[in-house]
């Protein structure tokens, strides 16, 4: 009889694309979620938290073809044979929910949502194929002011996570103006308008010459490749790039600048008006352009959205994995969007909205040194006999009665020193003691290892000299002694 193969044992590696994250890191994300859901709670925005799965059809952006029906999206069959799929972003989900729940929801009706989201996408440096957003939008409004609030409102949330001002700017635009400016190049060629947008959307990348090559027969890229342009003559090339290189010295001058480039299109005037009145909105409640300016090289998911677009981008410098200095960059950005929910509907519902990058702002806020990649960890109760456990759990009770956190070492308590290294690896600030003798003479050891871990580090600290590393206190006065230490290294 043939030998039975063992099925292999499984490999203890995450999926490709994904990653795990431990107590520091989500304890980290956790208290941004609240100072962000504080700020949006304040602005008078609520809560939706959507299916993480919707159907492929509703989530639209990705609808399945024959090949390959989950491109983009993790995504599969139900038994009734119905394409579902993990949601790739926070939107599409609440353009569902709101045509599902329209008659019951308030018009506008204002929510914000965080969560993670999916995107089978091919992950690189710092790219996952799950990662978390937080968003807030209004559905229903069709007035800009609605649009001036989300930029008010982000900019408020950036500096209450910690982004001071001067460290970032809201940057501002409208995609009725660059609709004005393709209706004065004259574009009927659909195809040809839409290599227009993608070309204009390197702007960022190529530099106003970049795009002005791409725009005509076309240019060599970094690596050396030959990128066929658009093909455009000079003359139609032209307002595309005044529209470009439209920003002034001031909001005045830029909005001179759009009307030119413009031209006679109505509907681009209607985009700089709308401008105007972001900015006059935003100057009445004490936004300036070193918060929130209009900038048209802002450009945005050319497809998706139908009015003005906001992008946040961190200024301040950091080193790139080559030791090269550049700015952060981008870690919001959102845009009105009235034609998401028609999809439902058949009626065109307005709607606008943010979505912030949660890991790059978390990311943005190391790199200041807001917040520090290890978190402190509990009070360890150590076990110096075991046939005592209901004294140390008594102990460990009594400190979070009084809010402090603690716990009682489980393993295995023969070896002291191995509880000391465990609560060295759990980052713990204090180990609590009491042998035999201390119990019977009614006291603690109380050992400082915040204090300890400095000592041995450098011992010349003239700071601590004064300071025991190691106390010894009445058993009543744990709680008390345990708070005046954690309060002494806060």
């Amino acid at each position: 009889m043939a030998k039975v193969k063992k099925a292999p044992r499984p490999k203890a590696q995450t999926p490709k694309g994904f990653r795990d994250y431990f107590g520091a890191e989500v304890s980290e994300r956790a208290h941004m979620l609240r100072a962000i859901a504080e700020v949006y709670h304040r602005y008078g925005f609520d809560a939706l938290e959507s299916s993480a799965v919707e159907t492929v059809e509703a989530l639209g952006k990705f609808l399945p073809d024959v090949d390959r029906p989950n491109e983009g999206v993790f995504a599969w069959q139900d038994e009734d044979d119905q394409w579902m799929a993990l949601r790739y972003d926070l939107t599409a989900p609440l353009a569902r929910v709101y045509a599902q729940h329209r008659n019951d929801l308030p018009l506008p009706y204002r929510r914000y949502a965080m969560g993670p989201v999916w995107r089978n996408e091919k992950p690189g440096p710092g790219r996952y194929r799950q990662f978390y957003q937080c968003d807030a939008d209004t559905v229903g409004a069709a007035s800009v002011a609605a649009d001036a609030e989300i930029c008010a409102m982000l900019s408020d949330t950036l500096e209450t996570v910690g982004i001071p001002r001067g460290d970032y700017l809201i940057r501002v635009n409208n995609r009725k103006v660059l609709n004005g400016v393709l209706e004065t190049m004259g574009l009927t060629d659909e195809a040809q308008a839409a290599d227009v947008l993608r070309t204009i959307d390197k702007f960022d990348k190529v530099g106003e010459s970049g795009v002005r090559e791409l725009l005509g027969k076309g240019r060599l890229d970094a690596s050396g490749a030959y990128i066929d342009g658009v093909g455009l003559s000079d003359d139609q090339a032209a307002p595309v790039l005044a529209f470009l290189t439209s920003k002034g010295a001031d909001a005045a001058k830029t909005f001179a600048n759009l009307r030119d480039a413009i031209g006679s299109s109505q509907t681009g005037a209607t985009g700089v008006d709308e401008l105007e009145q972001i900015a006059d909105l935003l100057h009445a409640q004490g936004y300036g352009a070193d918060r929130i300016d209009i900038d048209p090289s802002v450009v945005r998911g050319l497809g998706y959205y139908t009015g003005p677009v906001y992008e946040a981008e961190l200024t301040f410098e950091i080193l790139d994995e080559k030791g090269r200095k550049r700015q952060f960059g981008s870690v919001s950005g959102g845009g009105r969007y009235d034609d998401l929910v028609k999809r439902f509907t058949g009626q065109e519902v307005p709607a606008t909205g943010v979505s912030i990058g949660v890991d790059r702002l978390l990311a943005a806020l190391r790199e200041k040194g807001r917040i520090q990649s290890t978190a402190q960890g509990p009070v360890v109760v150590t076990v110096m006999d075991k046939q005592r456990m209901a004294d140390y759990q008594a102990m460990v009770a009594e400190l979070r009665n009084n809010g402090i956190r603690a716990e009682v070492y489980l393993g295995n308590p023969k070896n002291f020193g191995n509880q000391l290294k465990y609560a060295d690896k759990r980052n713990s600030p204090i180990a609590v003691i009491e042998g035999g003798d201390e119990k019977e003479k009614g006291v603690i050891q109380i050992k400082d290892l915040i204090l300890g871990a400095k000592l041995a580090a450098d011992a010349s600290l003239e700071e601590w000299k004064d300071h025991p590393s190691q106390y010894e206190v009445p058993r009543d006065q744990l709680v008390a002694k345990v708070r005046a230490l954690l309060d002494l290294h806060k």
